[in-house]
């Protein structure tokens, strides 16, 4: 099986290209394949015949998001809705990566893929729900994989951002303690994806975040232990460290989609993150 994937030099992409084994990759990015050139794209996804396309390019930036609007909408909405076009031209599959940021982030369990999203508070959440309207509308059979708190190789990333910081000598760093996510590698994803690509019958949102949920403090904490760095992790809120984009308090993700599907569960985020130290940052 042949797969394209945009954004392909990404943290996501980089990774996908290397661990989607059993499949023919074909990695595409700027400047040869622009998703925001509706001819372009389509043009490149029947050059390359996929059976599918798996989507990862996105403006990711939150907080450039916020003061950058209509490139936010251009790139996460209309580039996905392109992307979701040539695939219906060319026959190809898709599933377009999306985001915990669709959900308001403030209820109190972790939201479900069956849960009511919004595209929250941000310019990023509602530009990527967007990206998801557009493409179930266009190919109702996609499948739309939301991911949250990701790290892997090369970053750029949170656990990257810690290490930095102890590199540069600091012994003491304030950490968020009010947001709950689900630290996930991109290791994990790339795994779930191969389920997901292994079964054409599979359509719909699938939550592919790790098992397990903690804090950003929690996060930090379980870094530097697995680094062997002597850091000293404060607690502190939000409210201390305000962001033109708020974060949302809650951005924990249930995967019942994988289970209905009989597919391998998401590892726990400290075993998931074990195993990227492991193999190497």
């Amino acid at each position: 099986m042949k797969v394209m994937l945009t954004g392909g030099k990404g943290m996501l992409g980089r990774t996908l290209a290397k661990e989607l084994r059993g499949f023919e990759v074909v990695p595409t990015d700027l400047p040869d394949c622009d998703i925001c050139d509706l001819a372009a794209i389509t043009a490149r996804v029947c050059e390359i015949k996929p059976d599918a396309v798996v989507h990862c390019a996105a403006m990711t930036q939150v907080d450039l998001c916020e003061s950058n609007m209509e490139k936010a909408f251009r790139i996460n909405g209309k580039g996905t809705a392109n992307v979701a076009y040539a695939c219906k031209k060319a026959g190809a599959r898709l599933i377009a990566i999306s985001t915990d940021y669709v959900f308001p982030g403030d209820g109190t369990g972790a939201y479900s893929e069956s849960a009511i999203a919004t595209g929250g508070a941000t310019v990023y959440g509602r530009s990527k729900f967007a990206g998801e309207n557009a493409a179930r509308e266009i190919l109702p059979t996609c499948v739309i994989a939301r991911i949250a708190w990701l790290y892997g190789a090369g970053g750029p990333s949170f656990v990257h951002t810690m290490l930095s910081l102890a590199d540069k000598g600091l012994k003491e760093i304030k950490v968020v303690d009010d947001q709950r996510g689900n630290p996930t590698s991109t290791l994990a994803v790339a795994r779930a994806l191969c389920g997901i690509l292994g079964d054409r019958r599979l359509e719909g949102i699938f939550h592919l975040t790790c098992e397990g949920e903690a804090t950003w403090c929690d996060f930090a904490r379980e870094i530097f232990r697995l680094a062997k760095r002597d850091v000293r992790v404060l607690p502190c809120t939000t409210a201390e460290f305000p962001r033109p984009a708020p974060r949302p308090a809650n951005s924990c993700l249930a995967k019942d989609s994988l289970r209905k599907a009989n597919l391998p569960q998401m590892p726990h985020w400290k075993d998931a993150l074990a195993e990227f130290f492991a193999a190497g940052i």
